[in-house]
């Protein structure tokens, strides 16, 4: 393995472009983030690296319904949420987080044009993610640098 990758949870090998150096820039102490992802090894890939960065990982949730019930346990500072929980595109979960007025930050397969013009200036990962870019893009949510 090279020095910039690390294992993923499905034993596979995931550059990560620096990663190592980045979590320790951006510390997440204190911050609980929420991570909305159906896709398993994704999702804890993603919990994986920002537990690293120091964050308190709500989730991660499967499904909106889920994820719903952990917003109404506990409040995260900032959110990745996926487009798609398996029925296709739904940006309600979004609509929510919005309202709140948390943060978040999108993980998508689904391209630009995919999303409502009221998100437009939401943060958009393409999947598949290198999990440096999602530590940047959470960091930038809690405005922390990188």
């Amino acid at each position: 393995m090279s020095g910039g990758n690390t294992v993923a949870a499905d034993g596979s090998e995931v550059d990560v472009g620096g990663l190592s150096g980045m979590t320790d820039e951006a510390s997440f102490s204190g911050c609980r983030i929420l991570v909305v992802e159906d896709e398993y090894y994704l999702a804890a890939d993603a919990a994986r690296v920002l537990r690293e960065a120091g964050a308190e990982i709500l989730g991660p949730c499967s499904s909106e319904e889920a994820a719903r019930m952990e917003l109404e346990e506990q409040r995260p500072r900032a959110a990745v949420v996926d487009i798609n929980l398996g029925l296709g595109p739904s940006f309600a979960f979004a609509e929510t987080l919005k309202d709140l007025g948390i943060p978040f930050v999108f993980i998508t397969g689904y391209d630009r044009e995919a999303i409502p013009p009221e998100f437009v200036g939401i943060e958009r990962l393409e999947k598949p993610v290198l999990l440096s870019d999602l530590v940047a893009a959470v960091a930038r949510l809690l405005g922390r640098n990188t």
